[in-house]
């Protein structure tokens, strides 16, 4: 047991890039960790100290052995925001099997591979749409404005059957709940204003079912009582967040990447077949989620030869896993062509692996391939040192991304 004077003396998480270092690049104490104490304790704003995991093979332990809990209510669950998120919020990626795997079996269908594949037609239209308006809106451009964000917003509001500005402001509000730097009010607003977004959304589909997710699992399940009401909301949220934040952070970082290695890009746009494999890359390059996720040790558990009591907090770090030497030789250099990328855990891992990223997969492929290809010219606006980072943020991204052609 840690007593306070010795909590106070553990490092205090996370980590941030510092704004004089490459903002591609993890915090350098990541891999110090990962050398020296790939499972080691640190300090979290709320006084606990969980474990953080910084290998690749102690972090797989983490995302697949089922002494490993998930549960969002576990009171020993780490906890990355000031406030506390009420237990009926929680969607299936914060609850343990039967019940994680019986909610998410409702969704899964519709990100499997074959409807998905399906999709690239409608997806290939709209990034040549969104192309078309990036240009029309004249040079210099902002990218995130008129192409990395409107591609996901629009392809996962086909999935669901919502348009409209109401997904702007979901897409604010979330930014606002990943935000660490503000109070814990004003982080709770934004998800109150999240919720309350997806269950005014809900209603409108039980009035009059579409086509679409939500209707689906209004008529299927929420009508057969296999669903209750806030279980709908969280899993329309859940599949919201998934669908469209993450996925435009990486249409702009895997941009800035590629304009800042012209041999690689030269090739991609030489050789087009290659963009499904450096996706790969530049998710484990990247890894947008920048702090780790969360899980509780249900039995004492070894890991590297530290003992992990249970009931013990644990931190699976997925940008240090994503750079480990041991399994990516080389790993802080981006290589498009590099053979195991895949291996990545930029999606988790395991049972809990996020269930729309086939469909995120698509998307990258398909908007990089479609900007990149399709403007040949395209170049940065602003000095790359002038970019504005979201570094404090939970999920590393760009908030504009100045650009000419």
């Amino acid at each position: 047991m840690f007593t306070e004077d010795v909590a106070t003396d553990l490092p205090a998480y996370p980590f941030r890039r510092d704004r004089g270092d490459c903002p591609f690049a993890p915090p350098p104490r990541y891999g110090q960790l990962r050398e020296e104490q790939p499972v080691t304790r640190v300090r979290l704003w709320d006084g606990s100290t969980p474990f953080l995991l910084t290998g690749h093979e102690v972090c797989r332990t983490a995302l697949t052995d089922p002494r490993f809990s998930s549960d969002g209510a576990n009171r020993a669950q780490p906890r990355f925001v000031k406030f506390d998120i009420p237990d009926d919020v929680f969607n299936f990626g914060k609850m343990d099997d039967p019940e994680h795997a019986r909610l998410r079996r409702m969704v899964a269908g519709h990100f499997a591979s074959r409807p998905v594949e399906a999709m690239r037609p409608a997806i290939t239209t709209i990034c040549h749409a969104q192309l078309r308006q990036l240009v029309q809106a004249g040079s210099p451009a902002d990218l995130v404005a008129h192409y990395a964000f409107p591609i996901p917003s629009l392809v996962i509001g086909g999935v669901l059957g919502v348009a409209g500005p109401g997904l702007d402001e979901f897409a604010r509000d979330s930014t606002r709940a990943l935000d660490p730097s503000l109070s814990a009010e004003e982080m709770g607003a934004a998800i109150n204003s999240m919720v309350g977004f997806v269950d005014d959304l809900c209603a409108a589909k039980r009035a009059a079912p579409g086509d679409d997710l939500i209707s689906r699992l209004v008529l299927d399940f929420e009508r057969t009582g296999e669903l209750t009401r806030k279980q709908l909301v969280a899993t329309v949220m859940v599949v919201l967040l998934a669908g469209y934040e993450t996925t435009a952070n990486m249409i702009a970082l895997g941009t800035t990447a590629l304009l800042r290695d012209p041999e690689q890009l030269a090739f991609l746009r030489a050789e087009p077949a290659g963009f499904a494999n450096a996706v790969e890359e530049l998710l484990r390059w990247h890894t947008i989620v920048q702090d780790g996720t969360g899980r509780v040790a249900l039995d004492d558990v070894e890991l590297d030869g530290v003992l992990v009591p249970a009931g013990s907090g644990v931190i699976v770090n997925l940008p240090a896993a994503n750079r480990d030497p041991d399994v990516f030789p080389d790993p802080d250099r981006l290589d498009v062509t590099r053979h195991n990328a895949r291996r990545h855990f930029a999606f988790g891992y395991g049972v809990h692996q996020c269930v729309g990223m086939t469909l995120a997969r698509v998307e990258l492929q398909i908007a990089l391939e479609t900007l990149l290809c399709g403007l040949p010219g395209l170049a940065p606006a602003t000095p790359f040192e002038d970019l504005d980072f979201a570094l404090e943020s939970m999920n590393l991204g760009l908030r504009s991304l100045p650009v000419t052609w």
